[in-house]
């Protein structure tokens, strides 16, 4: 028996069990394996990614939760954190006991990044009332229940999940300051005139942007959140609403900078993570940023220890995106099982299925009946995935990272989706064609980036087709045309349909890009008895990452249910 102890039961550390389990056979088989979980928080797995969503009302806290382990072989044990690792005796030490280990797997995340301030850190106690960061389902519930008498708010950080929050709050009711150091928002994707152009489209949802602004101190009355200091550029005014900021400028600064005072009673801090890597630390491990990891995921001191997700940093660098980790998941999970069972045989050789991560026999094919009309969701959506084949073999590198590196926001009245090359800070490249469409006044701006054939970068804000157009064609490798200015325009004549029905839907069509769910993927739980989403979503996982897969699997599943009647009659006991 292989015992396998896993540090953290978040998205990644959740994940890693399942995968494992699933590709090490019977509990009884030569490769048998015993795993344990270990998680800090006392809550079952959730989605982290639409905590978001959550400050936003637009997902409840019962939606979010993540399936788990269900499994003889994997014990969880939830609130219980892992404070040592000791490798010499091969154990990992908690409050409550040991856990000896063959291998360990550190999937302890990222903490959000408190900036040392004024009124923010230096008391004590901890942060004062009213400032809260957004990293756990705690954070999101204290966040909502704050917004229900909050009458100002500062969200510090522009990036992806400071929009987020910022839409969320406003969607609430609630004047909001957003609050960034870079030159435009999203500046690690966006380059300044898409930054502006979001900038732009969040004044028109009620928020105020300042970019270029350095927060200076957090004022602090009575233990409680009172307003905010910038200091901001000489003439540089907020981009939203013409409310003027409470209190106005403070007093002049230095060399073209000025000082600002907002009003808040409210402060959301989205700037940035760190990644948790104390504990590998301790232990006498290699620790940069992160977890310093090697390609197979195992630190480079110790080849019982390996760590994925937020805490590690692989050769390729870290993401920050959930598709990295469960790329990582699934990659460590194949490398253990084929090690357990070649260990198991004596022998390297590696043992039939046991590396497969789908069910033996599923099929793969399409319905032959054609049903009513699909749903409006689903037509939308066939008109992404009505695409060439993918090209043959991409190559190993390519597959293994397509599709990790897309970034979309989700936000009530915004759509942005950045992928590959994309903003400012990318490296000048002369195999790189580009092309850019912008129209600030409609909120709209689409730029691609295209080498050999392929689309290798896009950034796309406020064209949800084009958006879903794109990234279909960047995370399936799908050659394209040899002008790449086809790639910003969509028909405007009538053009034929792509398909009048998910039946002319190839199999291998990907529906839900953060779990490598295909088409054919759906069709085969439905064979194997799935009858709701729900059912899908434990049986493939299609919707548990960002979530905006969900429609299309929704009408996938209403199309099933027509097209193939006497199997949903059966399943409902009619």
């Amino acid at each position: 028996m292989t015992r396998v102890v896993v540090v953290g039961n978040g998205m990644v550390g959740s994940r890693f069990a399942s995968d494992l389990v699933a590709r090490c056979g019977t509990a009884a088989g030569p490769s048998a394996v015993e795993v344990t979980v270990l998680g800090a928080e006392e809550y079952e797995p959730y989605n982290r990614v639409l905590l978001s969503e959550v400050v936003a009302g637009k997902v409840d806290v019962a939606a979010i939760g993540l399936p788990g382990a269900d499994d003889t072989r994997v014990t969880v044990r939830r609130g219980t954190e892992a404070i040592a690792i000791d490798r010499s005796a091969r154990r990992v030490v908690t409050g409550e006991g040991a856990h000896p280990y063959d291998v360990v797997v550190l999937a302890t995340g990222a903490a959000a990044r408190v900036p040392d301030l004024p009124g923010l850190t230096d008391l004590p106690g901890g942060l004062p009332r009213g400032a809260h960061a957004l990293r756990t389902l705690d954070d999101a519930r204290e966040i909502v229940a704050a917004s229900v008498n909050a009458r100002h708010a500062v969200v510090v950080g522009a990036g992806v999940l400071g929009i987020e929050v910022a839409c969320g709050l406003a969607r609430r009711g609630v004047a909001v300051s957003l609050v960034h150091g870079g030159a435009s928002v999203m500046d690690r994707q966006l380059d300044r005139v898409a930054g502006g152009v979001v900038a732009r489209s969040l004044a028109g949802l009620g928020v105020r942007t300042w970019t270029g602004a350095r927060t200076e101190r957090i004022v602090v009355e009575s233990g409680s959140v009172r307003g905010v200091t910038l200091r901001v550029p000489d003439g540089g005014a907020p981009a939203g609403p013409s409310a003027r900021p409470g209190g106005g400028a403070a007093g002049a600064g230095d060399d073209a900078t000025r000082l600002v005072d907002l009003e808040a009673d409210l402060l959301v801090l989205a700037c940035g993570t760190v990644p948790e890597a104390g504990l590998a630390r301790a232990a006498g491990l290699a620790v940069d940023r992160g977890v310093v990891v090697g390609h197979d995921l195992a630190s480079t001191d110790d080849a019982r220890v390996f760590a994925i997700g937020d805490c590690a940093q692989p050769p390729e660098g870290g993401t920050g995106l959930i598709a990295q980790g469960w790329d990582q998941s699934r990659r460590l999970a194949e490398h253990l099982a084929e090690r357990f069972a070649a260990a198991a045989d004596g022998r390297g050789a590696r043992r039939p299925g046991a590396a497969q991560g789908a069910a033996p026999g599923r099929p793969r094919v399409r319905l032959g009946v054609d049903a009513d009309r699909p749903s409006m969701a689903l037509r939308l959506a066939m008109n992404v995935v009505a695409r060439p084949a993918v090209p043959a073999d991409p190559g190993v590198g390519a597959r293994a990272t397509a599709g990790t590196d897309v970034v979309r926001v989700k936000a009530a009245g915004l759509e942005i989706v950045t992928m590959g090359v994309c903003g400012e800070r990318r490296a000048p490249d002369p195999a790189h064609r580009s092309v850019t469409l912008s129209d600030p006044a409609s909120g709209r701006h689409v730029e691609v980036v295209v080498a050999d054939g392929l689309l290798v970068g896009a950034t796309c804000v406020g064209a949800p087709d084009v958006g879903a157009d794109l990234t279909a064609t960047y995370t399936r490798r799908v050659p394209v045309p040899a002008d790449p200015a086809h790639l910003l325009l969509r028909p405007v004549a009538q053009a034929p349909a792509p398909a009048s029905s998910p039946t002319h839907m190839p199999d291998r069509t990907t529906v839900c890009t953060c779990n490598g769910v295909t088409k054919g993927d759906v069709v085969g739980c439905w064979h194997d008895g799935a009858r709701s989403v729900d059912d899908v979503a434990r049986a493939t996982r299609a919707t548990t990452g960002c979530g905006g897969c969900k429609e299309v699997v929704c009408g996938l599943v209403d199309w099933l249910a027509k097209a193939d009647p006497d199997q949903a009659r059966v399943a409902l006991g009619a």
